[in-house]
């Protein structure tokens, strides 16, 4: 029945054209952003789960930089002690020549020159092998904790102990300029070079051990990060087909309302 007070025809195009819009924004913001959901109104329970997941994956990233970091610190105080390894192997081998009458005073004294030498290169490198100003092999540095797991519990980090070095024996040798001194600081090389040798295996062990738990974090970001993108990241074959659609509805629409309104026209014309 033909009105002008109530053009129902014209309210239901009204209404259409309202409700398009509103899937017709929706495709462009997921087209525009590409995700799915920009807003908790768009999915509110995928909202809070894909925010929780954000969080989780930022803390597992940080978990793996942790952990890289940790190996980089070991690898300082693993490099700096095989350049002292080597350095022993150097000063035992000057001790055993040393230690044999064939040389007479000059020459353990030449020897003993380049074995005080090596001894304030080892001190030094003791006193500055540093990690962002911790000392590694001086003793200031017990342990480092590294946190390599997202959870807030301690079970996830690793301990890595640093041993002070400073008690070499052989920093404290007489030197090579008499056989007994030789012998003693020939003894003196080799269970410094133990020493260090054991420390060199229980760094090498914690490295290994941080290169796998930065794996299995990363791991897990990587999983995390997929099953968020299938949650929140539109699908742009979708968001594609469904923005032409709210098109040429938007379209039909508005032809629509614009057919409805004319029926107030044709009312005139009747009582003409």
């Amino acid at each position: 029945m033909p009105s002008f007070n109530t053009n129902i025809d014209a309210l239901k195009a009204q209404h259409a054209l309202t409700t398009n819009n509103i899937g017709l924004s929706k495709s462009m913001a997921q087209l525009s952003t590409g995700l799915r959901v920009n807003s908790a109104a768009d999915d509110a329970a995928s909202s809070a789960i894909g925010s929780q997941m954000s969080a989780k994956i930022l803390s597992l990233n940080q978990a793996v930089r942790n952990a890289n970091d940790g190996i980089a610190m070991v690898q300082t105080a693993d490099g700096a002690t095989q350049v002292m390894a080597d350095m022993l192997g150097r000063m035992r081998e000057l001790a055993i020549q040393a230690a044999s009458d064939t040389y007479g005073t000059t020459d353990r004294s030449a020897l003993n020159t380049e074995f005080g030498e090596l001894k304030n290169a080892m001190s030094s490198i003791i006193q500055n092998t540093k990690w962002n100003g911790q000392g590694l092999l001086d003793g200031s540095t017990a342990t480092a904790n590294y946190k390599v797991g997202a959870a807030g519990v301690t079970t996830d980090g690793i301990a890595v102990n640093f041993a002070s070095l400073s008690s070499l024996t052989v920093l404290s040798a007489t030197g090579l300029t008499t056989r007994t001194n030789a012998l003693t600081a020939l003894d003196n090389t080799e269970a410094d070079l133990t020493t260090i040798n054991s420390n060199r295996a229980t760094w090498g062990a914690a490295m290994n051990r941080l290169s796998h738990a930065a794996d299995s974090s990363a791991n897990v970001s990587m999983n995390l990060s997929s099953s968020k993108s299938q949650l929140l990241d539109a699908d742009y074959a979708k968001a594609t087909a469904d923005l032409a659609r709210a098109q040429i509805m938007q379209a039909a629409g508005t032809a629509m309302l614009s057919q409805a309104n004319q029926q107030g026209v044709m009312v005139l014309q009747l009582l003409s």
